[in-house]
């Protein structure tokens, strides 16, 4: 099998002619993210959803219809759902480059996602699945010059190989101050389009009696994206991080608030939260609790 980083070799003699590159210390460093960074990812991406006071089932009347049980659906019982959607991204440090008084990080990130089937049976197998290999790189401000940057992109690129300008405009690189950070961030984001290429291809599987899971928020970073098929249907994202910052106003005659930790001390083990509404109505959460406390 051939090394799939071969790619990247002209690119680096490239760079090597025209940068000064000083190595990551030893070898290429694994960048590895922040702690709860789907938390943070969670709340740049629902900053909008702050009270919630709508309902996305039947009205509760008081505050003991607020959890639901959910007994377990064993193997050999009918389920709903049949796709399984999760992203995997790697990101590494390879060292500063320096080109005139200027200096970059220089990163490479290894993203994919895969999206599994579960058969009749029980039994699961990969529908599809894609990856890519991208090099992250600064054009604007500190970063390379416009003209070593023609140079880079003139070189022939296999398809799951790209060089990408991470100060671009990303709803989630744009939050990052340190370019290290903002580079992780890019290649994230990218890792969320392929997610969502990967549900774009269950379209003609999913109905009301095979529904697909996405790890993570069914609320995407790039509001283009979200905006022109947020309404498609059988889709639900499990996250297990998430923004512990929303108030719930339970009854709309009355001015009593209550905020999620409340909610979540008061949740049994094997229980749910009843349904919310966000985002208009176009998108539903609710809360589960999957393991004892």
């Amino acid at each position: 099998m051939p090394n799939p980083l071969n790619a990247i070799s002209p690119i680096w003699d490239v760079l090597n002619r025209e940068v000064k590159i000083l190595p990551a210390i030893g070898r290429a460093i694994e960048e590895l993210q922040h702690p709860d960074q789907e938390e943070i990812e969670d709340k740049i991406v629902n900053k909008e959803v702050n009270t919630v006071d709508s309902f996305a089932e039947e009205t509760i009347s008081s505050s003991n219809e607020l959890y639901r049980e959910t007994p377990p659906i064993y193997r050999s019982k009918r389920h709903l759902f049949r796709f399984f959607i999760d992203g995997s991204i790697r990101t590494y440090f390879l060292g500063t480059g320096i080109e005139g008084n200027r200096s970059f990080p220089i990163e490479l990130s290894q993203v994919g996602a895969a999206v599994i089937k579960r058969e009749d049976d029980g039994s699961l197998k990969v529908f599809k699945h894609n990856s890519k290999i991208i090099l992250l790189l600064p054009k604007q401000g500190n970063g390379l010059s416009d003209t070593l940057w023609e140079k880079l992109n003139k070189i022939n690129k296999p398809p799951n190989f790209e060089v990408i300008d991470f100060t671009m405009p990303d709803l989630l690189a744009d939050t990052q101050r340190d370019p290290r950070d903002k580079a992780g961030a890019k290649a994230r984001s990218i890792m969320h389009r392929l997610e969502i290429e990967l549900i774009k291809s269950t379209d003609n599987y999913r109905n009301n009696n095979s529904w697909l899971i996405l790890d993570g928020s069914v609320k995407f970073t790039e509001m283009e994206i979200w905006e022109s098929w947020k309404k498609i249907p059988y889709v639900i994202g499990v996250a297990k991080s998430f923004k512990k910052d929303i108030i719930f106003q339970l009854r709309k005659r009355t001015t009593k608030r209550v905020d999620l930790v409340d909610i979540l001390a008061r949740l049994p083990y094997g229980y749910r939260t009843v349904a919310f509404n966000a985002w208009d109505g176009d998108v539903a959460f609710w809360y589960v609790r999957i393991r004892e406390q």
